[in-house]
């Protein structure tokens, strides 16, 4: 009795055993199965690269939409209220107007300066020797009356002298206004100064190559030559 018990016991406790393997056979497959699998993730380069795909597309949306709102935030920063629109229409308006006018005014004032300018240029012109007649018109009394005198008189000394006192003052009145006369007898003949008419015999030694008479006299404005000497020189 005691025998067929102990046998009966035996089996039992290898089924146990064979059980309790089996169960530890599958744990180590599940294991070795997951290892495998994160190994396989690892190392699958498809895996990598659709990872990469999918980075690099989401680099792009990003930076679309990045652009995006650069451009949203652009327009929104041209665009304004119809009503701001409008003030500054108005302000354009009213500065294109101010500029035009002021244009306007301008090219009149011009152009009154012009016939302004052209008319004093005539009348300088023609009455630019106005100041010099008007002084000029005491020393013509002077003559009338020393015509007046010429007739009526008889001291023929007194007639004289009066006319070389007009003579004189009418001299003074031509250096005033810087008239001068060219100094030529006795002088060397400089062809800048003096235009020589004929030659005639020197009455001395000394005076070969100088100017012995005048025919007209000679006379400088400022300096400036406004008419030769027509001379005569010895030789």
């Amino acid at each position: 009795m005691g025998e067929v018990n102990e046998e009966k016991v035996q089996p039992e406790n290898q089924q146990n055993t064979n059980e309790q393997n089996i169960a530890n056979d599958e744990v180590s497959k599940d294991v070795i199965i997951e290892n495998n699998e994160q190994k396989i993730e690892t190392d699958n380069p498809i895996v990598t690269e659709t990872e990469t795909k999918l980075s690099g597309e989401q680099k792009i949306e990003e930076t679309q939409q990045r652009e995006e709102h650069k451009k949203t935030k652009k327009k929104s920063f041209f665009k304004k209220a119809p009503t701001d629109q409008t003030e500054e229409i108005e302000k354009l308006k009213i500065s294109i107007n101010e500029l035009t006018d002021k244009m306007l005014r301008n090219a009149a004032e011009f152009d009154n300066y012009k016939k302004r300018t052209l008319k004093e240029k005539s009348d300088l012109l023609k009455y630019g020797s106005e100041s010099v007649l008007l002084n000029l018109l005491h020393i013509v009394d002077d003559f009338d009356r020393a015509n007046k005198s010429i007739n009526e008189s008889t001291d023929i000394e007194a007639v004289k002298t009066g006319v070389n006192l007009i003579y004189s003052k009418f001299n003074e009145f031509l250096i005033q206004q810087g008239l001068k006369e060219i100094v030529a007898v006795n002088q060397e003949f400089n062809t800048d100064l003096h235009e020589a008419v004929t030659r005639f015999p020197a009455p001395t030694e000394d005076l070969k190559g100088k100017i012995i008479d005048v025919v007209q006299k000679g006379y400088t404005l400022n300096e400036k030559i406004i008419r030769f000497a027509k001379v005569v020189v010895g030789e």
